[in-house]
């Protein structure tokens, strides 16, 4: 059937996101491309345009939202202001662990919020893990007090700047793409993300210091608009579906790697030193954001808990 189908309406599906094309999300998310492509008879492709070229995140948020854009990747962080529940994502210390974390996003709970943008024009469909957020800096950040008076560049999102804040330092909202020469020209006294900003954006070379707090575990998302998800078969869908969650399972453990390398390389060739650090305080003084967030709504004391009962 796909091969008859094929030939009259094959499409092409456009996917925008900020990463590299070393990044190990874009090489998930070429895996899911090939494996729809392959099972569609090619009757559904997916051209993946890197390093922001059809807009930055909340742009091509908003484009599949009016169904000008196909499908995008953004995160948790950047979703938060479309659809409420991808906040849970944003509260620090919620998973206990990388293996936690999987659990969830695999399961009910992860669906669950996946789905829930649909009404927003957001279907979201698979995470892939860009594992533990931590500090980094000209200086290292072992307790909250050594974020006092610093300038922090965070994500656009409510959590991120009530997080900073709630650590003692001033949260200043900063493009992907400016914040290299941020850093480098003072207008931030550090940043926050994974290891791999250290390599794959070049922040070792202007951050020698990477603290090991781990604060939030803070997923990409790759997500459709209802337009291309309803001009697809069922089978059509299905597959998508099917190769979405495949190359989510399979990035997981190419991301581990792949942080472990940047580790390894910010150390050995950009000079980065890397710093333990005690958790507890960070953890007690971001309490307040877990229990505003289980006020906020019903739903999001639910999610809470359920993610909680999910704990190993």
């Amino acid at each position: 059937l796909f091969a008859l189908t094929a030939a009259a309406e094959a499409r092409t599906l456009r996917l925008n996101h900020n990463n590299p094309e070393d990044h190990p999300v874009h090489l998930s998310m070429q895996k899911m491309a090939d494996e729809v492509e392959e099972a569609t008879g090619g009757s559904v492709k997916i051209r993946i345009y890197a390093n922001g070229q059809l807009g930055t995140q909340r742009e091509s948020t908003e484009q599949v939202q009016n169904c000008s854009l196909d499908m995008a990747r953004s995160n948790a962080a950047e979703l938060e202001a479309f659809v409420p529940s991808y906040g849970v994502f944003n509260l620090p210390y919620l998973f206990d662990s990388e293996d936690h974390f999987d659990a969830v996003v695999a399961g009910d709970v992860g669906q669950r919020i996946l789905d829930s943008g649909i009404e927003q024009g957001i279907r979201g469909l698979a995470y892939y893990t860009e594992g533990a957020r931590s500090f980094y800096a000209n200086k290292p950040i072992l307790t909250p007090a050594d974020l006092n008076g610093m300038k922090i560049r965070v994500q656009p999102s409510p959590s991120a700047v009530r997080m900073v804040e709630l650590l003692g330092a001033s949260p200043t909202p900063i493009g992907w793409g400016e914040l290299y020469s941020a850093l480098q020209q003072g207008v931030v006294d550090g940043a926050e993300n994974n290891p791999t900003a250290l390599t794959t954006a070049r922040h070792g070379e202007v951050a020698k210091h990477f603290s090991l707090d781990e604060h939030t575990l803070i997923p990409a998302v790759v997500f459709i608009s209802n337009c291309a998800w309803d001009e697809m078969s069922p089978e059509e869908q299905t597959a998508l579906s099917r190769a979405a969650r495949n190359s989510m399972i399979s990035h997981s453990e190419a991301w581990r790697e792949a942080a472990a390398e940047a580790i390894e390389t910010a150390k050995s060739e950009l000079g980065v030193e890397v710093h333990e650090v005690d958790k507890a305080p960070f953890i007690e003084a971001v309490q307040p954001m877990v229990d505003e967030a289980r006020a906020s709504s019903e739903e999001m004391a639910e999610l809470i808990d359920q993610i909680r009962a999910q704990a190993r």
